[in-house]
């Protein structure tokens, strides 16, 4: 009980800070009806978008991109405009806890590797929109994901980068 006690006064002196920034793909694909990718998270095993701290020299949704690549082998192009953000509590593995606002990219996936730099360490999965909403813990991402539609530009890569150019 003293273990819980002590996490919810970490995580309330978390969120009374200022959050961290992070930045996450909202991987999708739309064959024979929209569906969209999860990953497992390392520690917890939670359902999560694929998500980063930045990178100096890098713009967000490149960023985004990256982490796609790196955490689900996935290649495709990125929207340069965020549809949304999230915030939650990330708990460091030395037992601090810190408050993170997440601006989530959509990413429309052309293709996923065989293999990539994390995938001994995390699941994905494929999943209906509101399916992925009930699945992750997130809020503010339940309601991202519900009312996720894919505008006209993101499929075409009108405003997005493709994730070669990304990862360069």
């Amino acid at each position: 009980m003293a273990g819980k006690r002590r996490k919810g006064a970490r995580d309330k002196a978390a969120a009374a800070s200022p959050p961290r920034r992070q930045f996450a793909a909202l991987p999708f694909r739309n064959e024979g009806g929209l569906r969209v990718l999860l990953v497992s998270s390392r520690e917890t095993r939670r359902w999560v978008l694929p998500k980063g701290w930045p990178i100096k020299g890098m713009k967000p949704h490149a960023v985004a991109a990256l982490e796609a690549l790196e955490e689900a082998g996935l290649l495709g192009k990125i929207s340069k405009r965020a549809i949304g953000a999230y915030h939650y509590i990330k708990h460091m593995p030395n037992g601090a806890a810190l408050a993170c606002k997440v601006e989530v990219f959509p990413f429309r996936v052309e293709k996923q590797r065989k293999n990539w730099p994390e995938r001994d360490q995390r699941m994905t999965g494929w999943f209906d929109p509101d399916e992925a909403a009930q699945l992750v813990d997130e809020p503010e991402l339940s309601d991202l994901l519900r009312l996720f539609t894919p505008s006209v530009e993101t499929p075409a890569g009108v405003s997005g980068v493709s994730t070669e150019s990304a990862s360069r």
